[in-house]
């Protein structure tokens, strides 16, 4: 389950090329580890010591633009073979990150671009910084079937400036990546750029705040959690973590030790779509709708993260190699950070009788990653807590997008930001697919909510129950939150039951959230319909891996999720993914700028009936021997 390594990608290119498959023209799109089947990763587990090893496999994604085709590739790496190729001639496969550098040098030296600046004032095209944006189903009649992106641009005073303060509103490129041509300059007229700077480093902001004082995480006996290679132990829990260039940070395997045994609880954990939709219908807006796991892949985007800075404490890094689009295998430093965090109460009591006291503090288990998609940053969380709980969570922050605005104008799908600069309204959509496997892979997914007892069982009025429906297949499976009624999902084995006679369970409760701003029918609802429900249900199968579908870039509808209940396949007492999808409309306001500080949404997976009682009650005292009362001298725990 261990990530490609550099020799493994090496290998697999040679293989490739031995094969004929890497002539002139083609290029890398995707190349990772094909994972082994489920089935048989169970099995391996199952008989351990005494299985039989598995076959380290490739998958690989070609693109070939001389031929306009994609061919999907399936590689033997302990054979040394090509185990299977098939075309695709009706895909576009994503954007690799050489397409977009070759994109932008193209766009930067175009006589029409330039002259486009020059009716701006700009004569150092240099300065300019252009981006190469999905261009979805927005395509002239005249370039259908082309492999395009289109490119928006803004402008530095000198290399180091924040491009963003100063949109080149009006001015965009459209270019055909196989052929590496620009179709058009789009000019749809001057917008003064703006004076005012949008620099945020310590240089740049002057005097910085002189009233804080050291604070260090400091951990004396070392961690608490072991790491051997990939695999990780960390007070009951165990998992293995992983990293593939479309997906970013994946968790396999995680289970709970409870009274000496090791139970299933999530089989795999990954983000499968990151899809942001913009609302301004501008000529520079109306095609922002990206796909930016889909359409790119996290692994290009993520960040060398930075001790000390990104994480605190005593931290145990992952490096993550990937292959650029000619098959060279380069290194993401630091690319995972594993740490652990002081979270407050974990529980505490004060008996009202004798005045004893009991309090435990909380401790959680950080397992996280961060990418950059130009502007913005997405941090991806995932934390494991000492009473069974997981949480997935992502902190949005970096640089809103902007665009230019003529002075006295006011926006009607945005926000000012800064003197000529708006910020446009728009909404960020995480799916997370999470192959479930509570205590075993028969599972059963329930609607759970609760509701007034009925009149005739409510004599004072006050009464409320829990009531709980199973989704028994894929058409119930299409959830919407509902806060209201404290909805939240119930992921139960039917064949293991705890001390009181009911199914094991977890349960899924939603966090922060919105709904879907975009009309019914419009472009942004046919390509991404997993957007239309925050909760999809579908049985296990291998090749369903993406919410959005394997191929979303340039597509004109959905080929994921929506496609695939539409088979309404029996969900109940079966091996079941659960896709949520989870949102938040951005509104800017002036405080975003120049860095938005953090927003935080996400959600949790509680046990609900898997423990006969808090797991969490061996957790011992604090033995904190650093922490100080300042003022009135105070006892301590």
């Amino acid at each position: 389950m261990d990530p490609l390594s550099a020799e493994e990608l090496e290998r697999a290119v040679t293989i490739m090329r031995g094969a004929g498959l890497l002539s002139d023209g083609v290029r890398i799109v995707l190349l990772e580890l094909a994972e082994p089947d489920k089935e048989a990763v169970q099995a391996y587990e199952d008989d351990s010591p005494g299985g039989d090893a598995v076959d380290r496999t490739a998958a690989a994604v070609l693109r070939d633009s001389r031929a306009l085709t994609t061919f999907e590739v399936d590689l033997s790496l302990g054979r040394g073979e090509v185990i299977e190729v098939r075309e695709r001639a009706d895909v576009q496969p994503a954007v690799t990150a050489g397409e977009s550098a070759e994109c932008i040098e193209l766009v930067r030296a175009h006589p029409g671009f330039r002259a486009a600046l020059a009716q701006r004032g700009l004569t150092d095209p240099g300065l300019v910084t252009i981006e190469a944006w999905g261009i979805g189903d927005q395509v002239a009649p005249a370039y259908a079937g082309r492999r395009l992106v289109w490119c928006p641009c803004w402008t530095r005073r000198h290399p180091g400036d924040n491009p963003y303060a100063r949109p080149l509103e009006g001015v965009y490129a459209i270019v055909d990546l196989d052929r590496m041509v620009v179709l058009e300059i789009e000019d749809h007229g001057i917008t003064e750029l703006a004076e005012r700077d949008g620099n945020y480093t310590p240089d740049a902001v002057g005097q910085m705040r002189d009233d804080l004082k050291a604070l260090e995480i400091v951990q004396p006996d070392g961690p608490s959690f072991i790491v051997d290679g990939w695999s990780v132990q960390w007070q009951n829990w165990a998992l293995r973590v992983g990293f593939t260039p479309r997906e970013g940070l994946v968790l396999h395997g995680i289970r709970y030790r409870d009274q000496g045994r090791e139970r299933p609880v999530l089989y795999r954990a990954s983000f499968s779509e990151l899809f942001v939709p913009y609302g301004d219908p501008s000529p520079g807006c109306y095609r922002r709708n990206a796909f930016d796991i889909g359409e790119h892949g996290l692994g290009p985007l993520t960040n060398s993260l930075e001790l000390g800075c990104d994480c605190l404490g005593t931290i145990r890094y992952f490096d993550v190699v990937l292959a650029d689009d000619a098959g060279v295998p380069y290194t993401v430093r630091n690319a995972i950070c594993l740490h652990e965090e002081d979270f407050g109460l974990l529980w505490k009591h004060t008996d009202a009788s004798t005045g004893e006291v009991e309090v435990r503090r909380a401790r959680r288990l950080v397992i996280s990653s961060i990418a950059t998609a130009d502007n913005y940053e997405y941090a991806f969380y995932w934390y494991l807590y000492q009473d069974g709980t997981i949480e997935c969570e992502v902190k949005l922050t970096g640089i809103v997008l902007t665009g230019g605005i003529a002075d006295g104008d006011r926006p009607s799908y945005g926000r000012i930001v800064a003197p000529r600069v708006t910020a446009p309204n728009h909404q960020h959509f995480f799916n997370v697919r999470l192959d479930l496997d509570v205590d075993g892979s028969k599972n059963t997914v329930s609607e759970v909510h609760a509701e007034p007892a009925p009149d005739d069982e409510n004599p004072y009025g006050g009464a409320f129950r829990r009531v709980a429906t199973p989704l028994r297949s894929e058409h119930d499976g299409g959830q919407l939150i509902e806060p209201l009624s404290g909805r939240y999902w119930r992921i139960e084995n039917p064949g293991k039951r705890n001390l009181f006679g009911d199914p094991v369970a977890y349960k899924l409760i939603p966090g922060g959230n919105t709904g879907v701003l975009s009309v019914p029918g419009s472009s942004v609802r046919r390509r991404a319909e997993f957007i239309d429900k925050h909760l999809w249900v579908t049985p296990y199968a291998p090749d369903e891996r993406f919410a959005s579908g394997s191929y979303p870039n340039q597509t004109s509808r959905d080929t994921g999720l929506a496609r695939w209940v539409e088979q309404d396949r029996p969900i109940e007492d079966a091996d079941v993914v659960l896709w949520y999808t989870f949102g938040s409309t951005h509104l800017p306001r002036p405080e975003d700028w120049p860095v938005m500080p953090v927003e935080r949404i996400g959600f949790l997976l509680k046990p609900d009936g898997f423990f006969d009682r808090s797991p969490a009650i061996d957790v011992p005292p604090s033995l904190d021997s650093c922490s100080k009362s300042v003022g009135d001298d105070h006892g301590c725990c």
